[in-house]
């Protein structure tokens, strides 16, 4: 299965993207607003990538996670998380940042959001973010997302910090 946007192709993530999933998932500039990352070893991102393929064989898999590709190259991912319900998706992603500041997220989490609503039948969307990930947060506003929360509590992993994180939801008819 793919998505293919007028630049990308949206392809699932899984183990054969290995070395260049670490590569974005152990750069801690990169993941520096993320709570489950960076990677420390090649092994955990290999767990990961293990996970998302069993997922795949999956007949509904409860989460979809996407390697986006740029002229045939691995250079990030974008997911969507649903509920137990299978009514709500959480967005993700994160992108290698050789390639940051080109729309290429925007571009893959509206092709992405277009799959969710047509194809798995969600129509409500969150995503949540570091406040001060302001690139995240004007992904989200492209989208259509509002934020609705703004609260204290969220531990990223490379940081010893409890910062603020905003949740930001979209319904689609």
């Amino acid at each position: 299965m793919e998505i293919k946007t007028s630049r990308l192709v949206l392809s699932p993530l899984g183990i054969k993207y290995l070395e260049s999933t670490h590569e974005y998932a152990s750069d801690r500039e990169a993941t520096i607003y993320m709570m489950f990352l960076p990677n420390d070893t090649v092994e955990e991102t290999a767990e990961f990538l293990k996970n998302a393929d069993t997922e795949w064989d999956k007949p509904s898999p409860e989460f979809y996670e996407f390697a986006i590709l740029l002229d045939q190259r691995h250079i990030g991912a974008v997911s969507l998380y649903l509920n137990e319900s299978r009514t709500t998706a959480e967005f993700g992603w994160i992108l290698h940042r050789n390639f940051w500041r080109q729309g290429i997220i925007t571009e893959a989490a509206k092709a992405l959001l277009d799959y969710g609503v047509n194809v798995l039948n969600i129509h409500h969307f969150i995503a949540h973010c570091d406040s001060e990930n302001i690139a995240s947060y004007k992904v989200m506003e492209k989208l259509g997302m509002v934020r609705t929360q703004c609260c204290g509590g969220r531990k990223n992993k490379s940081s010893d910090e409890i910062r603020e994180e905003y949740l930001y939801e979209l319904t689609r008819p």
